[in-house]
């Protein structure tokens, strides 16, 4: 994905405030060897942008005076009740290093596996993104876990996941568990008493 910004000179408080009356939402872009780099970029776009989840699991191409860089979305601050991005923090991606982030997980098949069909067992997820190291070029949009031969009482790890090519989870040596299965108490008594 693209993204277009802007140099800006002053920074603080009041500076940060002008930003945004303009429209325009404060930011930096900080790693690599260069030194950090203040920014502002345009804050309905930037706002539109971030309900993309490509936006928060890829590498952005930052555009800032015709000249681009990767980077990578690290954090931002919203408004605590308007439609306003108040900051945006981006980290510079070398493309011959491996990066440290977290990837969204999505579920598939709960409704076809035997734990919901056959059982009526409640899934819940544990986790909702992985941390992952992987090299810029490698990083996936997001993981897929599969949840179509789940049994009632199974729960899905970790090591249970098939990772893309080049992508490792950083779970600090434990299994960590990313779904689990429960059969509601009113199900088991009804089975009970059939």
């Amino acid at each position: 994905m693209k993204v277009v910004a802007f140099n800006r000179t002053q920074q603080g408080t009041g500076a940060s405030r002008r930003l945004r009356n303009a429209g325009q939402t404060p930011g930096i872009i900080y790693g690599g060897a260069e030194a950090p780099q203040l920014i502002a970029l345009d804050g309905n776009a930037l706002f539109h942008a971030l309900k993309k989840e490509a936006f928060h699991g890829s590498i952005l191409d930052l555009e800032i005076e015709g000249q681009t860089q990767q980077v990578l979305l690290r954090d931002f601050q919203m408004h605590a009740y308007k439609q306003l991005v108040l900051h945006a923090d981006f980290q510079r991606v070398d493309t011959s290093k491996p990066i440290h982030t977290k990837v969204t997980l999505h579920f598939v098949n709960a409704e076809i596996s035997p734990a919901v069909k056959l059982s009526g067992a409640v899934i819940s997820h544990v986790a909702n993104e992985l941390e992952v190291a992987c090299l810029p070029g490698k990083l996936p949009e997001f993981i897929e876990v599969d949840l179509s031969k789940l049994e009632a009482g199974q729960s899905v790890h970790v090591n249970d996941l098939t990772l893309p090519e080049g992508v490792t989870a950083l779970t600090h040596g434990q299994n960590l568990t990313l779904v689990t299965t429960s059969i509601p108490r009113g199900a088991a008594s009804t089975e009970a008493a059939q």
